[in-house]
């Protein structure tokens, strides 16, 4: 694709609702500053590299790149292909014969693991590329950066639903309705779901996160306490949900490396409700849905992750290579942050939770501090609802 110097976008691990927020933000700093030469985005993650498969957005239209910020997903593509030491050799010189000069991957802390490894393996193998990651995760759960893109929306769209479940049986008591979020071993984005309340018609009565052991009998006794007070109750529960000891509330139904593909929890948990208490429950998982779901993108959210795209090209630019773009908050009230630039070893596969101060005495809920710390986040209130009942 020719000889001239070149700046590589490439995605890493689950699609976001702002991940080409970030690509928009790194692409459209690239294009106006000359010397970052030919602008790519690597076709399918890593395995775009390998199989120089890529994108030269210096051909694409103004208009087109204009709508990237209001994509959901990811526009070129993304993975979460299994690499060992020999692949990143491998992505050095593929990179090199690209004439890469800066690579600019984005991801959550899987991602910037391969970003430190691809760093660590272009200087052992001499190969002259700056390496400066852009944080992106619904979960959360990379460490140091006080929030990262793609969570805010997530965590909208949980308080937003779950606010609109709560109102559903709240109108018509007859069940425990039971909402699993997504998150494997962080409960950001379960714990959002608190804010439901703030529609004006009442929040989950129950949330259940996965930095805490789970007690099946005492959710059995708080459910049936729901049932008794109000005949219904809605409880949000994270997919990876596990008892004393680690071990899956719902049987993992594989598990291979870093993944684990859990049971539905959700359905699970209601099954006990009507098997053991012998009353109605249903279970609800929005999954995919909530992920990259554009009209809950955090305009907070947005802004942000269009930001940390630039401020990746700016580093990459200056040689400050071997770093990650966090977000240093200022202030919340009034909101204001800052972008940092965080060495790539501080964050590579450190896996940041839900800190206690976060979770509430009993462990089924969130506290005030963690409310105040997420709300500004959200970029907006949520819609206000009646009800007299």
């Amino acid at each position: 694709m020719g000889t001239q110097d070149t700046l590589l976008v490439m995605h890493g691990g689950g699609p976001t609702a702002v991940i080409n927020a970030s690509l928009f933000g790194a692409v459209d700093e690239a294009l106006r500053t000359p010397e970052a030469g030919r602008v790519l985005g690597a076709l399918g993650g890593v395995g775009g590299i390998l199989d120089g498969r890529f994108v030269d957005f210096g051909t694409v239209s103004r208009e087109t790149l204009a709508l990237l910020p209001h994509s959901p997903s990811s526009a070129i593509g993304t993975s979460r292909k299994p690499l060992e030491e020999k692949d990143y050799r491998a992505l050095a010189h593929a990179l090199k014969r690209e004439h890469v000069r800066w690579l600019l991957p984005t991801g959550g802390n899987g991602t910037m693991n391969t970003c430190g490894e691809i760093w660590r393996a272009c200087r052992a193998e001499g190969v002259n590329i700056d390496v400066v990651g852009i944080p992106k995760t619904m979960d959360n759960d990379i460490a140091v950066t006080d929030h990262a893109p793609g969570y805010a929306s997530a965590a909208l769209y949980m308080a937003a639903s779950v606010s609109e479940v709560c109102c559903d049986v709240r109108g018509l008591p007859i069940h425990i309705v039971i909402v699993e979020a997504m998150g494997r071993n962080a409960g950001w984005v379960t714990a959002a779901s608190a804010l439901a309340d703030e529609s004006g018609t009442g929040g989950p009565d129950l949330i259940y996160l996965p930095e805490r052991d789970f007690d099946e009998g005492q959710f059995l006794e708080s459910c049936q306490e729901l049932i008794d007070e109000k005949g219904s109750g809605v409880v949000v529960v994270s997919e990876g949900l596990h008892k004393k000891g680690g071990v899956p509330v719902a049987p993992l139904l594989m598990e291979t490396g870093r993944s684990r593909y859990f049971g539905d929890v959700s359905a699970h948990l209601a099954r006990l409700v009507v098997q053991k208490l012998g009353y109605k429950a249903r279970s609800e998982k929005p999954g995919l849905l909530g992920r990259a779901s554009m009209p809950w993108q955090s305009a907070v959210d947005h802004e942000e992750a269009i930001q940390c795209g630039r401020e990746a090209v700016r580093a990459a630019l200056e040689g400050d290579s071997g770093k990650m773009v966090g977000i240093e908050r200022v202030s919340s009230a009034p909101y204001a942050v800052r972008y940092v630039r965080i060495p790539i070893e501080q964050v590579m596969l450190d896996e940041r939770t839900l800190p206690d101060r976060y979770i509430n005495a009993a462990g089924n809920g969130v506290t005030e501090e963690f409310r105040s710390w997420l709300r500004p986040l959200l970029g907006q209130d949520l819609p206000r609802f009646a009800s007299f009942v």
